[in-house]
């Protein structure tokens, strides 16, 4: 049987070389735009334009437009069906001066515009940071309900907590790599924070733990089965039980996302790019990080509790 958790020293030093990658990503966009991640309107603060035009025009043209004016961080949306041409673009704050001139622009070099459906709001740096209070608070939460689901869910075997917090350890893993990710293509392509990104964190959280708990449970079942093998044994069991279940699994999902980003629109791209890239990362750290330090713990606590025995 091939022995995957015997080679764990060598999945924590590449997770820890990933990490420290991370870290210098954010350091660099921390030096170079004060923030380890760029953040957007949603966070900072912006204009918000709902602009109906009367004929059919194209995200391009309309993103062209704004950078042309030094808007190049500006977001644009379709509202509503296609036939409606209504669009939304999200910038940061600008002038009444600056709004009649990008309307005229727009008329001139896009498409009429409906002026009696036109709104146009300011989103105040207090309600962005607002949302950031609570993105950070729903993570945290999330951290919380899942170490006690993990503890109640194995209370049966020994040592349940260590679940809960092994998991958490694979979660943060993930995150700080979906991080990393994100502040790179913040420096490369000015990529910034906005609700998406906030969605595509949570479906990280949630991903990294649909993976860790199938292998847990397969130990869970393992342990009574295999009593007389080494937890090492049993642990590197469930693993080659489990491991085609979540890799099927997760290709397909990947195969859907890597579609859309060669296909899809550029404003859901960052989204779609962030959710692949931290499922890549909880289908490697649930198998080769979340389990195997789990047994790194269960093995340095007998380990103590044999040299206090024999003391």
């Amino acid at each position: 049987m091939f022995n995957i958790v015997e080679k764990r020293r060598w999945y924590f030093f590449f997770s820890a070389v990933l990490i420290a990658l991370s870290f210098t990503a954010m350091i660099i966009s921390g030096l170079q735009f004060g923030q380890p991640l760029r953040l957007g309107i949603d966070f900072t603060g912006g204009s918000i334009f709902v602009i109906k035009f009367e004929q059919g025009v194209t995200e391009n043209d309309i993103r062209t437009v704004f950078v042309d004016y030094g808007l190049e961080s500006a977001i644009v949306q379709q509202v509503g069906s296609p036939d409606e041409h209504t669009w939304q673009i999200r910038t940061r704050e600008v002038t009444a001066d600056e709004v009649g001139d990008l309307l005229v622009a727009l008329e001139e070099q896009v498409a009429g515009i409906d002026r009696d459906a036109l709104t146009f709001d300011t989103v105040e740096p207090t309600v962005g940071s607002e949302v950031a209070s609570a993105a950070g608070l729903a993570v945290l939460v999330a951290a919380f309900v899942i170490v006690v689901f993990m503890w109640f869910s194995f209370r049966r075997v020994p040592n349940a907590f260590r679940y809960g917090v092994c998991t958490i350890v694979g979660i943060v893993h993930n995150l700080l790599v979906a991080f990393g990710f994100y502040a790179l293509m913040g420096i490369l392509l000015g990529w910034e924070v906005d609700a998406l990104f906030l969605t595509a964190v949570l479906t990280v959280i949630g991903f990294s733990v649909q993976d860790v708990i199938v292998v847990f449970d397969r130990i869970r079942e393992n342990i009574p089965r295999h009593k007389t093998e080494p937890f090492e044994r049993v642990v590197n069991r469930s693993i080659l039980e489990t491991i085609h279940r979540s890799l099927a699994t997760q290709l397909n999902a990947m195969f859907v996302m890597v579609a859309i980003i060669l296909f899809g629109g550029p404003t859901i791209k960052a989204f779609i790019a962030t959710m692949l890239v931290g499922m890549v990362s909880e289908t490697y750290s649930a198998i080769f990080i979340a389990v195997p330090l789990l047994v790194a713990w269960e093995k340095a606590a007998s380990r103590r509790a044999l040299a206090k025995a024999t003391a």
